[in-house]
């Protein structure tokens, strides 16, 4: 008879990510919504009234883009010309680099992050590293209406996907990796689902009611 062998001692499993911030340390609530929906006029708005920064996703990857010596800026620039989606580990750490500067250096711990996530593995990552979000605030926005402004916003912007071929590829985008984003969040009650067709007064009246409904109040003016 074959002596017993000794029990190995069983492997502890590989701790799971530890995020930078819990939701004690910092408010993080994503802003999602089409292109055109109007994102960054109501993202203004919440920043003056609640103290929130802003940081857009898509303003940081140009910034990254523009940077001499960096070694993502190609890749940036081609990605958004092709209304594709830059490769996370670039928007996460760009991200995450914002967040922690701003906490060592103003002391501010209320975020917007305007057009992220873009996709799931997106939003995952940036939750199991970051910060979780509160909730995600969508601008539901028909296409049409999205299209229309945007080509205006061509007619002075500089952007160089603020034309009709672009915008196409991006709505595809939207529909197809963005959406799902939303839908995950809404399964889990952190979504605050706001109309943007009427006007920019009109929706930051309804965003304001319903972050009431979250205990989220406009700061007192000194």
């Amino acid at each position: 008879m074959a002596p017993t062998r000794p029990q190995t001692k069983q492997l502890k499993a590989p701790d799971e990510p530890v995020p930078l911030l819990s939701q004690e340390d910092a408010t993080v609530i994503f802003v999602l919504g089409g292109p055109g929906s109007g994102k960054g006029t109501q993202c203004a708005n919440l920043k003056k009234d609640y103290g929130f920064v802003h940081f857009s996703a898509g303003d940081l990857l140009r910034e990254e883009q523009d940077r001499p010596g960096s070694e993502f800026g190609e890749r940036i620039s081609n990605d958004i010309k092709e209304g594709k989606i830059v490769p996370m580990e670039i928007t996460v750490q760009l991200l995450k680099n914002s967040i922690w500067d701003t906490i060592q250096k103003e002391g501010v711990r209320k975020f917007l992050i305007d057009g992220f996530p873009r996709k799931m593995d997106q939003a995952l990552k940036f939750e199991e590293t970051v910060c979780p979000s509160k909730f995600t605030l969508f601008f539901d926005c028909p296409e049409d209406v999205m299209q229309k402004r945007l080509l205006k916003r061509g007619e002075t912007s500089g952007r160089a996907d603020d034309n009709e071929e672009s915008i196409k590829k991006r709505f595809k985008t939207f529909v197809e990796t963005s959406l799902p984003v939303v839908e995950h969040f809404e399964k889990e009650g952190r979504v605050v689902k706001v109309s943007a067709v009427p006007g920019p007064d009109e929706v930051y009246e309804d965003v304001k009611k319903k972050l009431e409904e979250w205990g989220m109040k406009p700061e007192s003016k000194k």
